[in-house]
């Protein structure tokens, strides 16, 4: 991923010369477009990567107990503790993921906000509570998704992500050796020489651009377009339960997603619901219904969502690092028999890579070492774009941008907008985006009446 000076092109002939303006003038274009929203990305991931870590420190005060030697309370005991607290609706139980844990309780309060109560389980005094999902690191999972700023800015993830894989094309393709050996995979110079940052960008380039290309696919089903369109093809037959797990039950119109975390594969899921209670029949409980998760083997730490109606269930629903632990476990509210029981073994094959990708892009797949191996990534992401600032600072020309030059011979962009409308076609929000940076190109050239400025 480089920025090569003007004596490499010239001494190349002049068909590959003129590949290798264009090549580098659409990188210089994604890397102007891209590298803002990667270095907040790269920031918010990385930090998001140690999600528990953080949150047990900073809200240390309402989410970690001391243990006891005594059993923790019942359920029950301790949602009626959080209301207690914060009069309302109780509309989910988060049972405690470890000893030192407290447990948290979703509650829908009587002055319409919807809030999140912790409560000691051994004790059942309330820790704290605060608007649900407001966490710091709730914080940064919304600045990483753009989810702050709307549907029009997450539709730019999308954007992004297309943007990121052109770049590191591009990137390759200018990286190639070409017989040199220097800037290939060692860096000339010191940092006062453009050399230096020529030879960083490229270095580092090569060696994460491959980790950025898989964590921008990975990324894009969280996108606006391209993901939701993917979601709904993938789970647009029977209620997107996943292939394989049909039930004769009846379905609620709700969605998983409404009632808690869900994962992406089971986003268009559908909520069954009880059959319409006998005469005189009275609801199991929570205590009933989480000691029947218990019994199925539910990964601790999942969360339980009660039923609000006299149809609803008991929703038990986990997804710790382990893939194979991931489940989803409606119980009728009245017997406590359940519903329907899905698990990661019982997704498609599209829906258990995906998952698998987007686990890995999280940083839980394989631990630790996914952690410090994303956090690396970041880092250079971070580098990529600090290297190709002071680049373009130390060759920039007065009064311009600096954009590459134009080819000599136009048609070398055929084969290259081919490509372009490839990706394209896959990532439509990019393709539109690709054509409206091509008609600004074009249109600032016919302005000043000349092609791109020379590189000094």
């Amino acid at each position: 991923m480089s920025d090569a000076t003007m004596d490499a092109t010239t001494r190349m002939p002049a068909a590959a010369s003129d590949l290798y303006r264009a090549v580098w003038r659409w990188h210089f274009y994604a890397g102007l477009f891209v590298l803002p929203f990667l270095i907040t990305l790269a920031i918010t991931g990385a930090a998001y990567l140690f999600r528990d870590e953080i949150d047990m420190i900073v809200h240390a005060d309402i989410k970690r107990v001391a243990v006891q030697e005594t059993a923790p309370l019942s359920p029950e005991q301790l949602v009626a503790s959080a209301i207690t607290a914060v009069p309302g609706r109780a509309v989910k139980y988060t049972d405690p993921a470890a000893p030192h844990v407290s447990a948290e309780i979703t509650v829908a309060a009587d002055d319409g906000r919807r809030m999140a109560v912790y409560v000691d389980p051994y004790r059942g005094n309330v820790l704290g509570a605060r608007p649900d999902r407001s966490t710091v690191m709730w914080t940064v999972r919304y600045l990483h998704s753009l989810r702050y700023f709307g549907p029009v800015a997450r539709g730019v993830i999308e954007i992004v992500g297309g943007w990121t894989i052109l770049l590191v094309g591009t990137g390759i393709y200018l990286w190639w050796p070409r017989g040199r050996s220097g800037g290939v995979l060692s860096v000339r110079g010191d940092r006062r020489k453009r050399v230096f940052w020529r030879d960083t960008h490229a270095v580092t380039g090569i060696v994460v651009g491959g980790f950025i290309v898989f964590l921008a696919v990975t990324g894009m089903p969280w996108s606006q377009v391209w993901g939701g369109k993917v979601n709904e093809w993938a789970n647009g037959h029977n209620f997107g339960y996943p292939s394989g797990v049909r039930v004769d039950v009846p379905m609620s119109g709700q969605r998983l997603t409404e009632t808690a975390q869900t994962s992406w594969s089971l986003e268009q899921a559908q909520v069954p619901e009880t059959l319409p209670p006998a005469e005189g029949a009275t609801p199991i409980g929570l205590d009933a219904a989480v000691a029947e998760f218990d019994r199925l083997g539910l990964h601790a730490g999942y969360a339980v969502s009660l039923p609000s109606s006299p149809t609803g269930v008991y929703s038990g629903s986990v997804y710790p690092d382990d893939l194979s632990q991931q489940r989803v476990v409606h119980l009728d509210q009245y017997d406590g028999q359940p519903l329907l029981d899905m698990s990661y073994a019982d997704y498609g094959p599209m829906g258990r890579w995906l998952e698998f990708g987007i686990n890995t892009h999280m940083g839980q797949q394989f631990g630790l070492a996914n952690q410090i191996v994303l956090l690396a990534v970041c880092a250079g992401v971070i580098l990529l774009a600090v290297s190709a600032g002071m680049m373009w600072w130390k060759r920039r020309p007065s009064r311009s941008m600096g954009v590459p030059p134009m080819p000599r011979d136009k048609r070398v962009f055929r084969g290259l907008l081919a490509i372009l409308a490839v990706g394209g076609i896959l990532f439509p929000l990019t393709g539109a985006s690709l054509l409206v940076m091509l008609g600004l190109d074009m249109l600032v050239r016919r302005l000043r009446g000349r092609d791109g400025l020379q590189p000094t």
